[in-house]
């Protein structure tokens, strides 16, 4: 069993950066593969990065590439996503999740455990 929470999130500038969290609980956090989310509102919830469970390979989204990043600190249980150059379209509740399979895919399906998620957002 994973618990995650989320924090990080608030209101900033388009241009602007912010750096999320996602602190998990359970002996399983160093296994799993890790990924990050967004929804906004009247839209389905999209993948935006995910990464393996040594952090050796990550995966984007295209409409973030070169400028968030995805990182994670297994001695701390904790994922990060650092955001630069954020626009208005970025504004959504983030939310993170872990999978047991490995798999560093861009995809919901297969992540077991989620958080409650934070808010984005970005004003213009």
């Amino acid at each position: 069993q994973v618990q995650l929470v989320e924090s990080g999130g608030g209101l900033v500038q388009a241009g602007g950066s912010l750096r999320l969290s996602c602190a998990a609980s359970g002996r399983r956090f160093s296994s799993c593969a890790m990924g990050w989310f967004r929804q906004a509102p009247g839209k389905e919830r999209e993948f935006v990065a995910a990464i393996s469970w040594s952090g050796s390979r990550t995966y984007y989204a295209d409409s973030v590439k070169g400028r968030f990043t995805i990182a994670r600190d297994n001695a701390k249980n904790t994922m990060y996503l650092q955001m630069n150059s954020l626009k208005p379209e970025d504004t959504a509740v983030y939310y993170c999740a872990a999978r047991s399979d490995g798999m560093v895919v861009p995809t919901l399906y297969g992540y077991k455990y989620w958080g409650q998620g934070t808010q984005v957002t970005v004003s213009s």
